[in-house]
């Protein structure tokens, strides 16, 4: 594929607004690879929970990943994060584990470890890649960028439904709380923080079913790339 014609469409936003779930949705819509970056950051949180590092010195992973064996593979046109040679689940997304990743995920060294693993699939593929800073840092070249929003109560009721389905309890006052620990930690960090890039889109889902959200983005992608679902 020449590189000229490979699109990248970047999709950020906070905790709790859909990112992974349009990505994937709109990657397979599209017939495009979906990144997870969240995943591999998550990975790097858990990581540091095992390890015991404190939860407020984050920097105490670092030393860690010179020998991390931390793997994304492209599996049934999507992506799939594998550390130490095990595919990672749902041990990745528990509640302490989010706040690892909101702290570690500050760390440039962190974020210098994962870039270039990110960028080198999006050099070869058709990509749909979600998170905080794909717009403003890793792919600051993509031709279609989103910034997905909702309110926060809306991103709470979410995160608690799906908490619930997991079988983890936690109240919705305190999935609120979490969230907005986790919003103002990504929103001050002083390296990639969580923000819009200048010319991303927003894309307000609040009150909107997924197959919706999917919807207004495919509008996006017809509008601005002038593409189709396959």
């Amino acid at each position: 594929m020449e590189a000229e014609k490979i699109i990248r469409i970047a999709i950020d936003g906070p905790s709790g607004s859909g990112k992974s779930t349009l990505a994937r949705n709109l990657a397979q819509a599209l017939g495009f690879v979906y990144i997870d970056t969240g995943s591999l950051y998550r990975a790097i949180g858990l990581t540091a929970s095992r390890n015991g590092v404190p939860l407020d010195a984050p920097e105490g992973v670092c030393p860690l990943l010179a020998d991390l064996n931390l793997e994304m593979r492209l599996e049934n046109g999507g992506s799939a994060v594998y550390l130490a040679g095990k595919r990672l689940g749902d041990e990745i997304r528990t509640p302490l584990v989010s706040q690892y990743t909101s702290q570690v995920s500050k760390l440039p060294e962190v974020r210098a470890f994962l870039l270039k693993t990110q960028r080198e699939i999006a050099e070869k593929n058709n990509v749909v890649m979600d998170g905080r800073d794909i717009g403003t840092v890793v792919l600051p070249d993509a031709q279609l960028k989103i910034f997905l929003c909702a309110s926060p109560e809306q991103r709470a009721m979410r995160r608690y439904e799906e908490l619930l389905a997991k079988g983890e309890h936690m109240t919705k006052a305190q999935v609120l709380a979490e969230l907005s620990w986790r919003d103002e930690n990504d929103q001050k960090r002083e390296l990639s923080p969580a923000k819009p890039a200048p010319d991303a889109v927003f894309l307000d889902n609040s009150g909107l079913f997924p197959e919706e959200t999917l919807s207004a983005a495919l509008e996006l992608v017809r509008e601005r790339l002038h593409l189709s679902p396959v």
